[in-house]
C-alpha cells in the first residue's frame, strides 16, 4: 500500500510572499491535486523578532488569489493542528528534552557576545563559521554553576564528528554530506522557541508529511534534519529540492529585479490564471514547446520528475505576452469584472463616466486586444472618461500639413458630422473616408488629425469605432476644442 501524499506549504510571516515562495506552494499544490493528496498550510511563526504585522493575511490572500486552496490549516482546521508553530511549543520542548536525555543534545550557555567574537575570529582566519562545541562536554557540576549564574541556555544538537549523512533527493539524486562539515546547531532557543530545524522535523512527522518540497537553498540543511529524524527514531519524508528562480542576470531573484511580492503582480494588473501558468513553467515543463496550459492540464500532467535541476529565468517579457493572451481570451463580462478595480483607481478620469456601466462595456472591447495588463487598460481608455483632453497642439498638425490645412480639415469633418442621425462606425466611415480626397488629403492625414482631436493621442483604437462609442456630442465638442487650440 502506497503512502498517501501529504504535502505542506510552511511560510514564515517575516515578510510578504514573493514569487519564489509561491512557486514552492504551487508545486506542493499541484502534487496534492494530481495524486488526490492533501495540502497543509502551516505558519512557521517561531521567529518572534522578525514577525511582520499582516503577513499571515497577505500569505493567505496571495494563495487564494491564485486559487491555491489548502485542505488543512489555521483557518480551516484539520486533524493535525494547531497549524501555528507558536501554538506547538510543548511538542518542541518535549523533543529537545528527549534528545538531551538520550545524549543526542546538550545545553549551551555561551553568550551572544562570545559567539559573535568566535565568528569574527573565524572570519579573520578564513575558517568556516561554526560553533566550537565549548559546552558539548560540560560536567553536571559545570552546568549547575552556569544555571546558578542565571544563564538561560539554548539546546544544541550533538552532531556526530565522523561519518557521512546521505539521502536520495527526488530531483538531485544521491546527496552525501560529511558530518565533520556540520556544526552543533541550535534546536531550542533561550526564549523557548525552536529553530527551523527542530520545529520542521517535529511537525513534518506529526502531520504525516510524505514529501517535503522546498527550494534548493535548503539542501545544506537536510543532513541536519536527517540526523534529527535518526536520533528521534522517526521515518523521514521524501525530499524534493527545486531550483531557485533567477533574474535576467542569472542572480537569485530579488527586489532589484522589480516587484517580487505575488500581490504586487495582482496590483500591476496580471491575471491569476496568467501567474499560475507562468510560475508553474519556471523550472517545470511538459515538453520543449508548450507554454499555455490550463489549471486542469497542469494538474493532470504534473510530476516531480519533470522539475529541472537548473535555475530558471523569470522572463518579464514572456509574462507580459502571456498575460495579453489570457486577457484576450476573457469573455466580455469577465473582462469587465476584472478591469473594474483598476478603472476606479484612475483618479484622473471622470468617476461619473466610469460608473456608467453601459458606456464602460462599450469602451472595453476597443482595448481588450491591445492590453497586456489590466492596469494598462486604465491608461488606454482614459480619454474615454476625461471631460477635457490635454495634449500638445503640435500633435494636431497632420503629416505634410500646415496649420491652415488642419483647421480646414477639422471644420469640414465637423460639417459632415453635425447633420448625422446615426453615429455608428459604418455611418462615420461613409461620410469621412470620401472627405479626404475632397480636401486633397490622404485618408491617413485626415484620420490622424481627427484621431488627435477626439482622443488627444496619436495612437488609439480604431477611429470610427472609437468615435461611435464617444458619441456625437462628445466628438463635436472635442473637435471644437481642437479648433480653438489652433
Amino acid at each position: 500500500m502506497t503512502t498517501p501524499v501529504r504535502v505542506r506549504f510552511a511560510p514564515s510571516p517575516t515578510g510578504f510572499p514573493h514569487v519564489g515562495n509561491i512557486r514552492t506552494a504551487m508545486f506542493n499544490w499541484l502534487l496534492a491535486r494530481h495524486t488526490g493528496g492533501r495540502l497543509v498550510l502551516r505558519i512557521e511563526d517561531t521567529d518572534v523578532a522578525r514577525r511582520v504585522e499582516g503577513a499571515v493575511k497577505n500569505i493567505m490572500d496571495g494563495l487564494s488569489w491564485l486559487g491555491l486552496d489548502w485542505d488543512e490549516g489555521p483557518d480551516v482546521g484539520g486533524d493535525y493542528g494547531p497549524y501555528y508553530q507558536s501554538e506547538r511549543l510543548e511538542l518542541y520542548k518535549a523533543a529537545a528534552e528527549k534528545l538531551i536525555e538520550q545524549g543526542d543534545a546538550y545545553y549551551c550557555y555561551c553568550s551572544p557576545e562570545r559567539l559573535a567574537e568566535l565568528r569574527a575570529g573565524q572570519v579573520k582566519r578564513k575558517e568556516p563559521p561554526g560553533y566550537d562545541r565549548l559546552c558539548r562536554n560540560l560536567t553536571k557540576e559545570e552546568r549547575a554553576r552556569k544555571e546558578a549564574e542565571g544563564i538561560t541556555p539554548v539546546v544544541r544538537f550533538k552532531t556526530p564528528l565522523e561519518g557521512q549523512t546521505a539521502y536520495e533527493d527526488v530531483i538531485w539524486g544521491k546527496v552525501v554530506i560529511e558530518n565533520s562539515t556540520l556544526d552543533d546547531f541550535v534546536l531550542l532557543k533561550s526564549d523557548g522557541y525552536p529553530t527551523y530545524h527542530l520545529a520542521n522535523v517535529v511537525d513534518d512527522h506529526a502531520m504525516k508529511i510524505s514529501h517535503v518540497i522546498r527550494a534548493e537553498e535548503w539542501i545544506s540543511s537536510t543532513p541536519r534534519h536527517l540526523l534529527l529524524y535518526q536520533a528521534l527514531k522517526l521515518e523521514p519524508p521524501q525530499f524534493v529540492h527545486h531550483p531557485m528562480i533567477l533574474g535576467p542576470d542569472r542572480a537569485k531573484l530579488s527586489k532589484r529585479h522589480g516587484a517580487v511580492s505575488i500581490l504586487d503582480y495582482r496590483d500591476m494588473g496580471y491575471l491569476p490564471q496568467t501567474m499560475f501558468n507562468f510560475l508553474s513553467l519556471i523550472g517545470w515543463s511538459l515538453d520543449d514547446k508548450t507554454e499555455l496550459m490550463s489549471r486542469q492540464e497542469l494538474i493532470d500532467n504534473f510530476s516531480l520528475e519533470r522539475i529541472g535541476k537548473t535555475g530558471a529565468i523569470f522572463n518579464r517579457e514572456k509574462l507580459d505576452w502571456m498575460n495579453g493572451v489570457y486577457i484576450r481570451q476573457l469573455a466580455a463580462d469577465e473582462f469587465f469584472d476584472a478591469v473594474q478595480p483598476y478603472l476606479m483607481e484612475d483618479l484622473d478620469a471622470g468617476k461619473a463616466l466610469i460608473s456608467d456601466e453601459e458606456y464602460v462595456r462599450a469602451v472595453l472591447p476597443l482595448v481588450q486586444e491591445r492590453a497586456k495588463t489590466l492596469l494598462e487598460v486604465a491608461g488606454l481608455t482614459q480619454f474615454f472618461f476625461s471631460e477635457e483632453l490635454a495634449y500638445d497642439v503640435g500633435l494636431l498638425i497632420g503629416k505634410n500639413m500646415d496649420k491652415a490645412a488642419t483647421v480646414k480639415a477639422l471644420k469640414a469633418a465637423r460639417d459632415k458630422l453635425e447633420p448625422l442621425k446615426a453615429f455608428d462606425a459604418d455611418s462615420l466611415e461613409a461620410v469621412l473616408r470620401p472627405l479626404a480626397p475632397e480636401l486633397g488629403l490622404k485618408t491617413g492625414q485626415l484620420f490622424s488629425v481627427l484621431r488627435v482631436a477626439v482622443t488627444g493621442r496619436a495612437a488609439a483604437p480604431p477611429l470610427f469605432a472609437t468615435m461611435a462609442v464617444l458619441g456625437k456630442e462628445r466628438c463635436l465638442k472635442r473637435i471644437a476644442a481642437a479648433l480653438k487650440m489652433l
